[in-house]
């Protein structure tokens, strides 16, 4: 089978995915996020009498840790399946990816299975976001700003 057929016989066979549909879970879901991250900010400041930023860099802790826990215990793919980007695009995706690559590897060991895969999927992330804010900074001091 040549490849174009190959392409033509998957899209044949493949359901027609619902793009305004899933738009507008991802919209719902990542607003929901937003919404109980602010409701634990406010009870942190309220709580705990921390400033917005101190409760702010709680949250994303508290985010970090929900997510790795909901990934190691399978809750995780499957609410993504449900709920797409609202869940993948915010911290919640970032710490999921680190926390999935952990796991899939944990049964070789330390080092060649944690240590060596721990960043697999995320550290482009990473590579790319310090790239780039490498020149952003260099444009803004050309610029003056």
């Amino acid at each position: 089978m040549e490849k174009e057929e190959y392409k033509k016989l998957v899209k044949k066979i493949s359901p027609a995915e619902n793009k305004l549909k899933n738009v507008i879970v991802a919209f719902l879901t990542g607003g929901a996020v937003a919404l109980i991250g602010e409701f634990i900010v406010c009870g942190l400041m309220t709580i705990f009498g921390l400033s917005r930023v101190d409760a702010g860099g709680w949250l994303a802790l508290i985010i970090i840790f929900v997510a790795c826990l909901l990934t190691a215990l399978n809750f995780f793919d499957n609410w993504v399946m449900r709920c797409k980007c609202g869940l993948i695009i915010p911290t919640t995706g970032f710490a999921h990816s680190v926390a999935s690559s952990a796991l899939d590897y944990r049964n070789d060991g330390l080092i060649t299975g944690l240590g060596s895969n721990f960043f697999k999927l995320a550290g482009s992330v990473i590579l790319y976001g310090v790239i780039s804010a490498f020149i952003l900074v260099i444009v803004r001091v050309i610029i003056g700003g």
